[in-house]
């Protein structure tokens, strides 16, 4: 299933001159960037198996300097691509040839804590980890923690509504949200909710919230800030099967147990990153759960006991708990470093899918038989808690035929996601990745109501075009 892509508007490429001319009086010189060699990084994102160069590439450094962009764009139907740092692996940062991408790498500043409070009001351009490092030496943290927390921006996770290993307990990037500052795509700057609990009126935080840049650009966002909890402690439990490891996961849940985190990792996927991380994992299970826990050390004590408990009635053969900060370090650094690591070994096509917690079992053997259909590999590295799925479907980029299965094999998963009650996404959007499944999942009058708020809030669809609606069913502004 190859993406399509629309049509370049010519008349926005004859006037590309005239438009760069008009950015040029709103930023500096150096913030935009016109050259090829010099937009080639913007050209894609983490979903590289697609390139488009853009227009132009503009980074502004304010809220005013973005309002005025848009406002500019607007008038001129120029369609715009918001970019956090690209680290999208649903082709949710993907250029379109006649677009301006308004990347918010330079608008990265912490403007306030409020510890009494708990929360702090950053610009979205902020790396996810580099709020924790503002606050950590004052024992607070921000926890949301995507993998790719090292690079990726606050304003794509909130883009994509991201979550990271430890949202079974604190919930993903929604959860931890307490106010935006949003501009419209006629250059309108308006502020969503604020540094309190809960806001009056319609949930706007949580529309915009996951809307994958269809809205608005987000350039300021109160956040949420926690107390860093007394002691945490990973441990590792290992399995003969993928089966029982997810009927493991099932019943932990079950039980009212709450981890902080649970991930999974198949063989495949413990090799890979034993290789890189040196991290202790048993090699010699099929399958592996990483559960942290928090508390006081009595009571991680006793939830391990208890794990451990349901863990063995469920077949598992190794049970191994950290001891120290850097064992524990190192049991994260490897299942952090999982993607990269694998690409180490191959290429892969990454699938984000989520699936009800009970369907484990089912869903982790259908996954396998899916992909063996297709005579490709499969490495299985997620969020078991939450049923966030990250099948890493393994392929040769180089071979149009392989590359082609891979990309069939992952639409097969991504329906098998929706037929057991699951969705298309779990954290990584739709983007243009799964734009075309959209339909499997929603029924026409579903993604009408969608695209009825998209179309009352960008009437012109000049923001994130090409995205998560199938282009097939917006005929008039697409082609």
């Amino acid at each position: 299933m190859h993406i399509k892509m629309p049509k370049a508007d010519h008349d926005i490429l004859n006037r590309r001159d005239m438009i760069i001319s008009a950015l040029q009086d709103m930023l500096p010189a150096e913030n935009i960037i016109t050259a090829e060699d010099g937009m080639r990084p913007y050209e894609t994102d983490a979903l590289t198996s697609y390139k488009q160069m853009p227009l132009v590439v503009v980074l502004p450094e304010t809220t005013e300097q973005v309002s005025e962009i848009l406002k500019f764009c607007s008038e001129h139907k120029v369609k715009i691509i918001p970019r956090g740092a690209g680290t999208s692996l649903c082709g949710g940062a993907l250029p379109t040839q006649d677009a301006v991408v308004i990347g918010l790498a330079k608008m990265s500043n912490m403007l306030e804590v409020d510890y009494k409070n708990r929360y702090a009001r950053v610009q979205t351009g902020i790396t996810n980890l580099a709020i924790t490092h503002h606050i950590e030496s004052d024992d607070f943290f921000y926890a949301p923690d995507p993998s790719s927390q090292l690079a990726c921006t606050l304003a794509g996770n909130i883009a994509m509504n991201s979550g990271g290993a430890h949202c079974l307990k604190y919930g993903v990037t929604t959860n931890n949200l307490l106010g935006l500052k949003a501009v419209l795509i006629d250059g309108t700057i308006i502020d969503i909710g604020g540094p309190y609990m809960d806001s009056q009126g319609y949930d706007l935080l949580g529309l915009f919230t996951g809307s994958e840049g269809q809205l608005a650009i987000i350039t300021e966002a109160i956040v949420r800030i926690l107390p860093k909890p007394e002691g945490a402690r990973p441990a590792l439990f290992g399995f003969n099967s993928a089966e029982e490891a997810g009927a493991c996961v099932a019943d932990i849940i079950a039980h009212g147990i709450i981890p902080v985190a649970i991930e999974y990792m198949d063989k495949p996927a413990i090799q890979v990153c034993e290789d890189f991380a040196q991290a202790g994992y048993p090699m010699d299970v099929q399958a592996l759960l990483i559960i942290e826990v928090e508390g006081s050390d009595f009571e991680i004590e006793k939830l391990l006991e208890k794990m451990v408990h349901i863990a063995r009635k469920n077949g598992s053969t190794r049970f191994k708990q950290s001891n120290s900060e850097a064992e524990s370090a190192a049991i994260w650094k490897g299942r952090k470093s999982a993607f990269g690591a694998m690409g180490r070994i191959s290429d892969y096509y990454c699938i984000d899918g989520t699936i009800p917690t009970s369907q484990l079992p089912f869903v982790l053997k259908r996954i396998d038989e899916i992909v063996k259909s297709y005579d490709l590999s499969v490495a299985n590295i997620f969020h078991a808690g939450d049923g966030n799925l990250h099948p890493l479907v393994m392929f040769d980029a180089n071979d149009a035929d392989s590359n082609l299965r891979a990309e069939k094999c992952s639409a097969d998963i991504l329906k098998l996601c929706v037929d057991v009650g699951g969705c298309l996404t779990g954290e990584h959007g739709v983007g243009i990745e799964k734009r075309d499944l959209m339909t499997y999942q929603f029924t026409i009058d579903d993604l009408n109501q969608q695209m009825g708020i998209k179309s009352a809030l960008d009437p012109q669809w000049l923001l994130n075009p090409a995205k998560v609606f199938p282009l097939e069913i917006r005929p008039v502004l697409y082609n």
